[in-house]
């Protein structure tokens, strides 16, 4: 049976809607309007065992889903805004190299350098619901608006900047009221950065989780008949324990034949030296490979973990990649404030990777 990823999640809320060329795969059921939730950061597995946290969340009906590789905010949402895999669309992690450019994007940084459109020129979701002549529209802090991610993945439709819960609320609840038929994407960041700073262990996370709770209470609030809520995340969080940090820079062996690390500590991109690449991933997996599954490019295409990947973005994935396994995190000093953090994503544990898919239609 295959699997459902997050690239299938907005591609089912356009279908819902009756946007030709479609299809349904997460079972939300012809609707007039949809409100699609997506909660930066909340693992199934997170949730799951947390739910008397998160009532309402809890109440909703769904099963876990697929984060996209590396589960990471730039691939999963460039997934979910195009409704393709990573190795077409062409974001391949938290940064890695453009070649044609030979330079390092970090999408999450992005301005308007390079040209978002050049970097990501697939046709998006969102652009094909408001062809379609449903209302689209994004509900975000105003800060992203113009952003390079933004415009690389999530253009398409209108754009109202809320920056806080109760915005949120407002704006989604102004467009329900309306007869037009509509699809509306929600964004909530502060769990993400919750668990990033204070773990998926802390009472600050449950405290982010309880708000999160709240947002989703109050969208479910607004729902009109024949409409439905979906509730859905880029990916989940790990703890990392300081004595799992590997320092790469200070390993020599880690470092001869590299000549830039991208990605984030628990996926890195390694891009080598002219004819390095297997001399530097037989290093690695001599020197970390009993907590890092080492890949070659080749090797990273060949699994499947990026869907088919377009030849023309290869180069964009490492010479060699390095995927933690268990609690392992590599560090370096070119991301240090990155590195330095207790929660961590971007490997292929369950905690990572499953993410919720949960709806509600009211009655």
């Amino acid at each position: 049976m295959a699997v459902t990823t997050l690239a299938q999640v907005a591609t089912s809320a356009a279908a819902a809607l009756g946007v030709p060329g479609f299809d349904d795969a997460v079972g939300i059921g012809p609707a007039r309007h949809v409100v699609t939730c997506l909660v930066d950061g909340l693992g199934a597995n997170l949730l799951a065992r947390h739910a008397e946290l998160a009532p309402r969340l809890a109440s909703m009906t769904g099963a876990p889903i697929s984060a996209v590789f590396p589960t990471t905010t730039p691939v999963g949402l460039g997934s979910f805004g195009t409704g393709l895999m990573p190795g077409v669309h062409g974001l391949v992690g938290a940064s890695f190299l453009l070649p044609e450019s030979d330079q390092m994007l970090s999408p999450l940084q992005w301005g308007g350098d390079p040209v978002p459109v050049a970097v990501q020129p697939e046709p998006t979701v969102f652009e094909a619901v408001a062809r379609s002549g449903v209302t689209m529209t994004t509900v975000s802090p105003e800060a992203y608006r113009e952003s390079g991610l933004t415009r690389a993945v999530l253009r398409g439709g209108s754009y109202r900047g809320a920056d806080t819960l109760d915005a949120r609320l407002e704006q989604v609840g102004a467009i329900l009221r309306s007869e037009a038929r509509s699809f509306t994407y929600v964004y909530w960041a502060e769990l993400d950065r919750t668990g990033h700073e204070f773990g998926v262990d802390s009472d600050e996370w449950r405290a982010a989780l309880v708000r999160v709770d709240a947002l989703v209470h109050g969208l479910a609030g607004t729902l009109p008949p024949g409409s439905a809520l979906l509730v859905t995340a880029d990916h989940g969080m790990v703890d990392c324990a300081r004595s799992e940090r590997i320092q790469v820079d200070d390993r020599a062996a880690l470092m001869a034949g590299v000549e830039r690390i991208g990605g984030e500590p628990r996926a890195r991109h390694i891009y080598t030296r002219l004819g390095a690449a297997a001399d530097v991933a037989d290093a690695w997996q001599s020197e970390v490979g009993d907590v890092v599954r080492v890949m070659s490019r080749a090797d990273v295409v060949a699994s499947g973990l990026l869907g088919d990947v377009d030849a023309a973005l290869a180069d964009r994935i490492g010479d060699v990649m390095a995927v933690a396994t268990g609690g392992a995190m590599l560090a370096t000093r070119g991301d240090a404030l990155v590195s330095s953090l207790i929660g961590q994503h971007g490997a292929l544990t369950d905690d990572e990777v499953l993410i919720p898919a949960l709806l509600h239609r009211p009655a």
